[in-house]
């Protein structure tokens, strides 16, 4: 479809009052899911992300890399395993979660920021003690739990006008390294850096009242609705945890969190720059 210069000029002109309100303001993504792995996808969440930046968005890439852990522990021929979700990392699993996370993946992606004209700098969570963890659970190894996030590295990026991408690797005290679920993770950074808005990258619309049908996509809710659709069990299983993840942000300080449909191409411009938006939008009670 070919836009004349008037239609482009048009889509421009309505963008500008969302580019007002975020211009400025720290807008965290946590980036998974099939637009991780598909590579058309992938460009364009780049796309965006850069976009964004270049209007002056502060961003902060928080991201996973599942599949890949799993591709590499296969060609070790080392078996996931996972309890309620939750992989189980023993020491030479961390090992391999720390190679691909804050190597492979971590450099793929800001090398991607910058092709696509981006100013982009890896971090893992261990990088100026980032994200500070502790034991989660003894039968999951070394599956770390959140205890403090240090946001003075990622501060100091952006200032200076950077795109930090993290992988979320967190450590203790004692220079142990844990894998740390990348939505609790964003969620818990967000709220450090007091984000105008946290963005969850899934693979399903949002979040539905029918779980099988899309056409009962929730657009937006307060933060009581949230808990209350949890505590009734209209949201269950793997959307319980990432609804918690955006209660738990705004709870420390985010203005709003959105459970976003990763899989339409340029969905976080649609969330951030129009009024149809590209998923559930969770905010406090109080606006």
């Amino acid at each position: 479809m070919e836009f004349t210069n008037a239609q482009r000029a048009e889509v421009l002109t309505q963008a500008l009052p969302y580019i007002k309100r975020y211009t400025g303001r720290i807008v965290v993504v946590k980036y998974g899911g099939n637009a991780m792995v598909n590579e058309q996808l992938k460009q364009q969440v780049m796309e965006d992300i850069v976009l964004l930046w270049l209007i002056g968005v502060k961003v902060v890439l928080v991201h996973g890399g599942g599949p890949e852990i799993n591709d590499l522990m296969n060609r070790l021929g080392k078996k996931a395993e996972f309890v309620n979700g939750l992989r189980v990392t023993d020491k030479e699993t961390v090992d391999i979660v720390q190679m691909v996370l804050a190597g492979k993946v971590n450099k793929t992606l800001v090398n991607l920021l910058e092709m696509k004209g981006g100013k982009a700098i890896g971090l893992s969570g261990m990088d100026g003690r980032l994200i500070q963890a502790t034991v989660k659970d003894e039968r999951l190894g070394y599956v770390g739990e959140v205890t403090h996030i240090h946001a003075k590295p990622v501060l100091d990026l952006l200032e200076k006008g950077y795109i930090p991408v993290i992988s979320t690797i967190g450590c203790d005290r004692e220079g142990n390294a844990y894998n740390i679920n990348g939505d609790t993770a964003a969620a818990h950074i967000a709220g450090a850096l007091q984000a105008q808005r946290l963005i969850m990258m899934t693979d399903i619309a949002g979040i539905l009242r029918d779980k099988d049908d899309p056409s009962t996509l929730i657009p937006e809710m307060t933060l009581t609705e949230a808990q209350e659709l949890v505590s009734s069990g209209v949201v269950s299983g793997g959307m319980i945890p990432k609804l918690d993840c955006c209660i738990t942000a705004i709870h420390a300080g985010v203005r709003n969190a959105v459970i976003m449909d990763g899989r339409v191409p340029h969905s976080i411009l649609m969330e951030l720059l129009t009024d149809e938006g590209a998923g559930t939008w969770i905010r406090g009670d109080e606006l």
